[in-house]
Protein backbone atom coordinates (compact mmCIF):
# COMPACT_ATOMS: atom_id res chain seq x y z
CA UNK A 1 0.00 0.00 0.00
CA UNK A 2 1.29 3.51 -0.79
CA UNK A 3 2.68 5.45 1.81
CA UNK A 4 0.31 8.54 2.44
CA UNK A 5 1.62 12.42 2.57
CA UNK A 6 -0.63 15.84 2.14
CA UNK A 7 0.31 19.40 2.24
CA UNK A 8 -2.30 21.63 4.21
CA UNK A 9 -3.43 24.97 3.67
CA UNK A 10 -5.38 27.33 3.17
CA UNK A 11 -6.16 28.57 0.95
CA UNK A 12 -4.40 25.19 -1.14
CA UNK A 13 -4.89 24.59 -4.81
CA UNK A 14 -2.18 26.68 -5.57
CA UNK A 15 0.56 24.10 -4.17
CA UNK A 16 3.00 22.00 -6.28
CA UNK A 17 4.17 19.74 -3.36
CA UNK A 18 2.18 16.96 -4.54
CA UNK A 19 3.30 16.93 -8.11
CA UNK A 20 7.41 17.77 -6.67
CA UNK A 21 6.74 14.26 -4.06
CA UNK A 22 5.77 12.34 -7.09
CA UNK A 23 8.25 13.57 -9.19
CA UNK A 24 10.84 12.61 -6.75
CA UNK A 25 9.19 9.56 -5.55
CA UNK A 26 9.51 8.58 -9.43
CA UNK A 27 12.90 9.14 -9.19
CA UNK A 28 13.69 6.98 -6.01
CA UNK A 29 11.41 4.11 -6.58
CA UNK A 30 9.24 5.20 -3.75
CA UNK A 31 5.21 3.99 -3.41
CA UNK A 32 3.66 6.95 -1.90
CA UNK A 33 0.57 8.96 -2.82
CA UNK A 34 0.89 12.69 -1.63
CA UNK A 35 -2.53 14.89 -1.48
CA UNK A 36 -3.64 18.49 -1.07
CA UNK A 37 -5.60 19.06 2.22
CA UNK A 38 -7.75 22.14 2.86
CA UNK A 39 -8.19 22.69 6.82
CA UNK A 40 -10.87 25.02 8.02
CA UNK A 41 -9.17 28.69 9.49
CA UNK A 42 -10.24 27.09 12.66
CA UNK A 43 -9.50 23.47 12.42
CA UNK A 44 -6.11 22.85 11.48
CA UNK A 45 -5.20 21.45 14.66
CA UNK A 46 -7.76 18.31 14.22
CA UNK A 47 -6.93 18.00 10.48
CA UNK A 48 -3.65 16.93 11.47
CA UNK A 49 -4.44 14.76 13.90
CA UNK A 50 -7.34 12.81 11.29
CA UNK A 51 -4.46 12.52 9.26
CA UNK A 52 -2.41 11.00 11.43
CA UNK A 53 -5.09 8.60 12.90
CA UNK A 54 -5.48 7.53 9.14
CA UNK A 55 -1.94 6.51 9.36
CA UNK A 56 -0.77 9.36 7.37
CA UNK A 57 2.86 9.12 7.23
CA UNK A 58 3.85 13.09 7.10
CA UNK A 59 2.66 16.26 6.15
CA UNK A 60 3.93 20.13 4.84
CA UNK A 61 2.53 22.90 5.98
CA UNK A 62 1.92 26.34 4.23
CA UNK A 63 0.39 29.55 5.02
CA UNK A 64 -1.46 30.42 7.07
CA UNK A 65 -0.61 27.32 9.74
CA UNK A 66 3.31 27.26 9.93
CA UNK A 67 2.82 29.08 13.47
CA UNK A 68 0.52 26.37 14.65
CA UNK A 69 2.33 23.47 13.38
CA UNK A 70 4.80 24.63 15.63
CA UNK A 71 2.62 24.93 18.81
CA UNK A 72 1.52 21.56 18.18
CA UNK A 73 4.65 19.62 17.55
CA UNK A 74 6.27 17.75 20.69
CA UNK A 75 9.66 17.29 19.38
CA UNK A 76 11.32 20.06 17.77
CA UNK A 77 14.33 20.49 15.16
CA UNK A 78 16.35 23.32 16.06
CA UNK A 79 16.03 25.10 12.87
CA UNK A 80 12.19 24.76 14.02
CA UNK A 81 13.00 26.33 17.30
CA UNK A 82 14.70 29.40 15.57
CA UNK A 83 12.09 30.00 12.65
CA UNK A 84 9.82 29.08 14.99
CA UNK A 85 7.29 27.75 12.49
CA UNK A 86 6.85 24.51 11.27
CA UNK A 87 6.65 22.81 7.53
CA UNK A 88 7.35 19.51 8.14
CA UNK A 89 5.34 17.24 10.17
CA UNK A 90 5.80 13.70 10.99
CA UNK A 91 4.75 11.01 13.72
CA UNK A 92 7.93 9.03 15.76
CA UNK A 93 7.43 7.07 18.74
CA UNK A 94 3.80 8.50 19.13
CA UNK A 95 5.02 12.01 19.13
CA UNK A 96 4.06 14.83 16.69
CA UNK A 97 7.93 15.90 15.18
CA UNK A 98 7.82 19.29 13.45
CA UNK A 99 10.68 20.87 11.02
CA UNK A 100 11.14 24.22 9.34
CA UNK A 101 13.11 22.84 5.68
CA UNK A 102 12.47 26.47 3.92
CA UNK A 103 15.94 27.97 5.16
CA UNK A 104 17.92 24.56 3.95
CA UNK A 105 15.78 25.13 0.61
CA UNK A 106 17.04 27.92 0.02
CA UNK A 107 20.79 27.09 1.17
CA UNK A 108 20.78 23.96 -1.59
CA UNK A 109 18.84 26.43 -3.95
CA UNK A 110 22.29 29.09 -3.80
CA UNK A 111 24.44 26.22 -4.08
CA UNK A 112 22.70 24.58 -7.22
CA UNK A 113 23.35 27.63 -8.83
CA UNK A 114 27.33 27.73 -7.63
CA UNK A 115 27.02 30.77 -5.75
CA UNK A 116 29.61 30.65 -3.10
CA UNK A 117 28.01 30.92 0.68
CA UNK A 118 31.38 30.42 2.51
CA UNK A 119 32.54 33.42 4.26
CA UNK A 120 29.78 35.46 2.45
CA UNK A 121 28.18 38.60 3.31
CA UNK A 122 24.46 38.73 2.22
CA UNK A 123 21.95 41.35 2.59
CA UNK A 124 18.24 40.05 2.76
CA UNK A 125 15.68 42.63 2.31
CA UNK A 126 12.81 41.99 4.89
CA UNK A 127 12.38 40.99 8.63
CA UNK A 128 9.41 38.80 8.57
CA UNK A 129 8.50 34.91 8.82
CA UNK A 130 11.02 34.27 5.74
CA UNK A 131 14.19 35.73 7.05
CA UNK A 132 13.57 34.50 10.36
CA UNK A 133 13.66 30.97 8.80
CA UNK A 134 16.47 31.72 6.44
CA UNK A 135 19.66 33.33 8.73
CA UNK A 136 20.58 29.66 10.71
CA UNK A 137 20.74 27.68 7.70
CA UNK A 138 22.69 30.68 5.76
CA UNK A 139 25.41 30.49 8.72
CA UNK A 140 25.75 26.82 9.11
CA UNK A 141 26.53 27.04 5.13
CA UNK A 142 29.31 29.37 6.35
CA UNK A 143 27.64 33.05 5.60
CA UNK A 144 29.97 35.53 7.96
CA UNK A 145 27.71 38.51 8.27
CA UNK A 146 23.84 38.80 7.18
CA UNK A 147 22.43 42.76 7.35
CA UNK A 148 19.07 42.39 7.54
CA UNK A 149 17.10 45.78 6.08
CA UNK A 150 13.66 46.41 7.11
CA UNK A 151 11.25 49.54 6.39
CA UNK A 152 10.46 49.17 10.08
CA UNK A 153 13.92 49.03 11.74
CA UNK A 154 13.17 47.79 15.35
CA UNK A 155 11.47 44.89 13.56
CA UNK A 156 15.00 44.06 11.93
CA UNK A 157 16.77 44.93 15.60
CA UNK A 158 14.10 42.77 16.97
CA UNK A 159 14.73 39.63 14.96
CA UNK A 160 18.43 40.16 15.41
CA UNK A 161 18.08 40.18 19.18
CA UNK A 162 16.37 37.00 18.90
CA UNK A 163 18.56 34.78 16.47
CA UNK A 164 21.99 36.40 17.59
CA UNK A 165 22.47 33.63 20.27
CA UNK A 166 21.81 30.72 17.91
CA UNK A 167 24.58 31.47 15.23
CA UNK A 168 27.40 33.29 17.55
CA UNK A 169 29.73 32.51 14.46
CA UNK A 170 28.15 35.40 12.73
CA UNK A 171 28.18 39.13 12.42
CA UNK A 172 24.00 40.55 12.09
CA UNK A 173 23.25 44.01 11.54
CA UNK A 174 20.36 45.98 11.21
CA UNK A 175 19.22 48.80 8.88
CA UNK A 176 16.07 50.69 7.56
CA UNK A 177 15.47 50.96 3.94
CA UNK A 178 16.79 54.08 3.74
CA UNK A 179 20.30 52.82 4.69
CA UNK A 180 20.57 50.16 2.20
CA UNK A 181 24.82 51.02 1.05
CA UNK A 182 27.95 49.30 0.71
CA UNK A 183 28.98 45.55 -1.00
CA UNK A 184 27.40 42.33 -0.88
CA UNK A 185 28.36 39.00 -2.04
CA UNK A 186 24.37 38.32 -2.27
CA UNK A 187 21.13 40.01 -1.82
CA UNK A 188 17.52 38.09 -1.40
CA UNK A 189 14.18 39.36 -1.40
CA UNK A 190 12.29 38.51 1.39
CA UNK A 191 9.63 40.71 1.02
CA UNK A 192 6.09 40.26 -0.29
CA UNK A 193 6.94 43.20 -3.02
CA UNK A 194 6.69 40.81 -6.20
CA UNK A 195 3.34 39.73 -4.63
CA UNK A 196 1.91 42.62 -3.98
CA UNK A 197 2.96 44.48 -7.47
CA UNK A 198 5.29 46.98 -4.96
CA UNK A 199 8.31 48.23 -6.37
CA UNK A 200 11.63 47.93 -4.14
CA UNK A 201 13.97 50.57 -4.90
CA UNK A 202 17.88 49.51 -4.64
CA UNK A 203 20.40 52.37 -4.37
CA UNK A 204 22.95 53.07 -6.65
CA UNK A 205 25.92 52.91 -3.75
CA UNK A 206 24.42 49.27 -3.06
CA UNK A 207 26.73 46.83 -4.91
CA UNK A 208 26.30 43.14 -5.38
CA UNK A 209 27.21 39.81 -7.09
CA UNK A 210 23.84 37.93 -7.15
CA UNK A 211 19.94 38.40 -6.43
CA UNK A 212 17.66 36.15 -5.06
CA UNK A 213 14.16 36.44 -4.98
CA UNK A 214 12.11 34.48 -2.72
CA UNK A 215 8.88 34.50 -4.70
CA UNK A 216 8.70 32.83 -8.01
CA UNK A 217 6.35 32.96 -11.00
CA UNK A 218 5.87 36.64 -10.25
CA UNK A 219 6.72 40.04 -12.14
CA UNK A 220 9.36 41.47 -9.69
CA UNK A 221 10.84 45.22 -9.68
CA UNK A 222 13.98 43.77 -7.15
CA UNK A 223 15.09 41.33 -10.15
CA UNK A 224 14.39 43.39 -12.89
CA UNK A 225 16.76 46.08 -11.27
CA UNK A 226 19.70 43.03 -10.68
CA UNK A 227 19.38 42.01 -14.19
CA UNK A 228 19.48 45.76 -15.11
CA UNK A 229 23.28 45.96 -13.42
CA UNK A 230 24.09 42.68 -14.81
CA UNK A 231 24.00 40.57 -11.93
CA UNK A 232 23.16 36.72 -12.24
CA UNK A 233 19.94 36.64 -10.52
CA UNK A 234 16.96 33.76 -9.16
CA UNK A 235 13.58 33.51 -8.23
CA UNK A 236 12.68 31.48 -5.41
CA UNK A 237 11.33 28.32 -7.52
CA UNK A 238 14.61 25.92 -6.75
CA UNK A 239 13.96 27.34 -2.79
CA UNK A 240 10.66 25.42 -3.18
CA UNK A 241 12.27 22.43 -5.16
CA UNK A 242 14.90 22.40 -2.33
CA UNK A 243 12.57 22.55 0.78
CA UNK A 244 10.30 19.56 -0.22
CA UNK A 245 13.59 17.56 -0.87
CA UNK A 246 14.75 18.07 2.74
CA UNK A 247 11.04 16.89 3.57
CA UNK A 248 11.11 14.32 1.43
CA UNK A 249 14.39 13.02 2.86
CA UNK A 250 13.45 13.02 6.41
CA UNK A 251 10.41 10.99 5.83
CA UNK A 252 12.29 8.55 3.19
CA UNK A 253 15.51 8.54 3.98
CA UNK A 254 16.21 8.78 0.11
CA UNK A 255 17.68 12.29 -1.00
CA UNK A 256 17.01 13.42 -4.42
CA UNK A 257 19.38 15.65 -6.71
CA UNK A 258 18.33 18.75 -6.61
CA UNK A 259 19.72 19.91 -9.90
CA UNK A 260 17.60 17.19 -11.25
CA UNK A 261 13.92 19.32 -10.68
CA UNK A 262 15.05 23.14 -11.69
Amino acid sequence: MSKQFAVIGNPIEQSRSPELHHAFAEKTGIDLNYTQRLAPLDGFESSVKQFFADNGIGMNVTVPFKEQAFALCEQLTERAKIAKAVNTLWMQNGMLHGDNTDGQGLVEAIQALDWNLIKSKILIIGAGGATRGVIYPLVKAGAKEIVIANRTLARAEQLISDLQHAVPEAQLKACGLDQLQGDFDLVINATSASLSGDVLALPDNLHFKYAYEMAYGKPSSFLDQAKSRGVPTSEGFGMLVGQAIEAFSIWNGVKPNLKDFI
